[in-house]
């Protein structure tokens, strides 16, 4: 069957889109802040078990993660904090309980909050959904004193329910769908929900814990991408999501790398940086009277 969900259209036949503040790329910066249990499989290795065989706890791989929450969340906050840069936590509600310390900076850094389920595991492996989703929404709340307005899920996983939960939990926009280069209109049952892109191809976590790219890679990826927009958001603004884990993109021999991807950015005259509410936001703004579904 066709997409349920966002009805096709031929991005160049898409309706135009005044860009915020004229600037035509908007550049989202994504921060995965994520809580992978001790006592549990790590959703993802970079280390093996001798010979094949895994053991709990698995030190190397959890140490690995935990890297980027003790050294790497400090680069990024003094990155993105000197440069003023607005910025979205996709943030795993117990990241609250489990490192409250790190949840308060990132309040006081001032970085809008998007759900991100409880831990870092997919949404199927814990059967009641909706009780998940609305148990990440109200944790997420009672520290902040708001509810997150957009959602991506754990490894972008989806039920066949997702958005018509996310929709009637009050959620504003989810960003597991990676098909446009703009935001558009999804359909569920409770009414329209912003579809706002993601990226799997500017994402360090393909880039290097899948395809095990060298450092640089992110960058050469950036350049050419930010070439293509460049181009065409002449025509039709164009959102640039560069999706970062602090325990890959902000080690020493990599984040010289999102420093210069950040730098480039700022010294262009096209581009605006935007947190994933504020691009929901211009989006209705823009397309207003086009909610076509």
């Amino acid at each position: 069957m066709p997409n349920p969900r966002v009805p096709y259209a031929l991005a160049d036949e898409r309706r135009p889109l005044a860009p915020p503040q004229g600037r035509g790329v908007i550049v989202h910066l994504a921060v995965n802040i994520e809580t992978w249990p001790f006592d549990q499989p790590m959703p993802r290795k970079l280390l093996p078990g001798p010979h094949g065989v895994d053991s709990l706890p698995d030190v190397p791989n959890f140490s690995w993660v935990e890297y980027g929450l003790r050294a790497g969340m400090p680069r990024l906050f003094d990155l993105f904090g000197e440069r003023n840069i607005p910025v979205s936590a996709v943030m795993n509600a117990r990241i609250c309980d489990d490192y409250p310390q790190l949840a308060e900076r990132v309040a006081k850094a001032g970085w809008e909050i998007i759900g991100h389920g409880l831990t870092q595991r997919a949404l199927q492996s814990d059967g009641k959904e909706a009780e998940l989703i609305e148990a990440c929404l109200d944790r997420v709340n009672t520290f902040y004193g708001k509810r997150p307005r957009g959602w991506l899920g754990p490894g972008l996983k989806e039920t066949a329910d997702t958005p018509d939960i996310l929709k009637a939990a009050g959620i504003d926009y989810v960003c597991d769908w990676v098909l446009d280069d703009l935001p558009d209109w999804m359909i569920t049952k409770h009414g329209p929900l912003i579809c706002v892109p993601y990226t799997l191809e500017i994402n360090d976590v393909p880039i290097f814990a899948i395809q095990q790219h060298s450092s640089d890679e992110i960058y050469r990826r950036f350049r050419d991408t930010i070439e293509c927009f460049g181009e065409e958001a002449k025509k039709q603004p164009r959102i640039l999501t560069i999706a970062l884990h602090p325990h890959l993109i902000a080690v020493p021999h990599r984040i010289a790398y999102l420093r210069r991807m950040i730098d480039e950015l700022k010294s262009r005259s096209d581009t605006v940086f935007m947190t994933g509410a504020q691009i929901a936001d211009w989006f209705v703004a823009a397309d207003a009277g086009e909610k076509r579904r």
